[in-house]
């Protein structure tokens, strides 16, 4: 959102004569267009889950010795959802993953790194996104 700020530095410009009135009121008619953009992307964010609503679920297994990707695996949110739910009802305790907390994390928009594990036995870094 615009500042009132802002829109008085506009009309200072104009005040000194470092822009005619009319190039400032398309300066002031373009943050009112800004604000209304925002204000639609707000809503859509309410609508959406979040303003970072989470889009993929992306899991990277990197050799720690080598520093290769062994896995990099990115599928689309809603199609890991889906098949979560229809895990949780035949297997409904998978060791170290709460399913409910997990997509209570995607409803609320939450995005970013949700696993960092090194498992030394392997030699790998397991990393899983929320993105």
């Amino acid at each position: 959102m615009t500042t009132s700020e802002e829109r008085m530095k506009i009309l200072n410009m104009i005040q000194e004569g470092k822009i005619s009135a009319e190039e400032g009121m398309q300066l002031l008619n373009a943050l009112d267009q800004v604000d209304r953009k925002a204000a639609k992307a707000e809503k859509a964010d309410k609508v959406s889950g979040g303003p970072a609503a989470a889009r993929f679920f992306r899991v990277m297994v990197t050799d720690v010795d080598s520093g290769k990707t062994r896995v990099n695996v990115r599928l689309p949110i809603s199609v890991v959802m889906a098949g979560a739910k229809m895990g949780a009802r035949f297997s409904p305790e998978v060791e170290g993953l709460d399913i409910q907390q997990l997509m209570k994390m995607v409803e609320s928009g939450t995005t970013g790194k949700i696993v960092d594990v090194f498992d030394d036995q392997d030699g790998e870094h397991v990393e899983v996104f929320i993105e």
